[in-house]
């Protein structure tokens, strides 16, 4: 669920964040 919701905030926000998005994926 975590990362589905990482994603779609990435995505939202846009190609920047993606690459966080992708950090925090791992992360968590």
């Amino acid at each position: 669920i975590a990362i589905e919701e990482g994603l779609r905030f990435a995505i939202r926000e846009g190609g920047r964040t993606v690459g966080a998005g992708v950090v925090t994926k791992i992360l968590g």
